[in-house]
């Protein structure tokens, strides 16, 4: 999977000309840096294999790379699995599983004391795949809800996100949640609903209902 990932989002500064992007990112406000991302996504459909992949992720700082919850749909199966694309540092690519059509596949990320660590969960069976990744010493400050196509037209349907719990931490300044996420180059319809903030001390805990990526613009 590493490998695949090379070509993969890196600051989203260099796109090669097969590659269209659809996106929505989150910052959090000034000095703050986000500590957990999860939700809830279901698998859209698929007409054909083709390299499609959709993810909810975070990048850092230093625009290093990005760490992601991969629905990768080469095989005309969809498979999911975590992993940090795609250098420095170097690490290897998590577990994964099969998902299809209508599922709804539960995605944890959560920074720990040395590491982050992904759960992925299929709601269909059960099945579940937890992951660590030495990403501590990372600053994620941009939270996506990406789809990353190669050669092919987004045909597949909206892509859903539901139960979305979001924190960042470093003040208490909860004004990034409320606000309206970056829609890259305008190029997605979206909607957004059921949103919500809470803080505690200096830890801002967003909630977002639903995020759907309905269609291109």
């Amino acid at each position: 999977m590493l490998f695949t990932f090379l070509i993969c989002v890196l600051a989203f500064a260099n796109h090669a000309t097969a590659v269209s992007w659809y996106f929505l990112r989150y910052y959090p406000a000034s000095g703050q840096k986000f500590t957990s991302f999860s939700g809830t996504m279901t698998t859209p459909t698929q007409p054909k294999a083709a390299t499609i992949y959709v993810w909810p992720g975070l990048q850092p700082t230093d625009n290093s790379g990005v760490y992601q919850n991969v629905l990768d749909g080469r095989s005309g199966t969809w498979w999911i699995g975590s992993g940090w694309c795609c250098a420095n540092p170097s690490l290897p690519w998590g577990s994964g599983f099969n998902t299809y059509p209508g599922e709804t596949v539960t995605f944890k990320n959560t920074l720990g004391s040395s590491a982050w660590t992904s759960t992925l969960t299929r709601s269909s069976t059960g099945e579940t795949v937890s992951n660590s990744f030495a990403l501590a010493s990372k600053s994620f400050n941009q939270a996506l809800f990406a789809i990353e196509l190669y050669d092919v037209a987004w045909n597949f349907g909206q892509v859903a996100f539901s139960n979305v719990v979001i924190t960042s931490t470093g003040s208490s300044d909860a004004s990034w949640c409320n606000s309206t996420p970056e829609n890259y180059n305008s190029a997605t319809v979206y909607s957004i609903t059921g949103v919500s903030a809470t803080v505690s001390g200096n830890v801002v805990t967003c909630k977002i209902a639903s995020v759907v990526l309905q269609r291109p613009a």
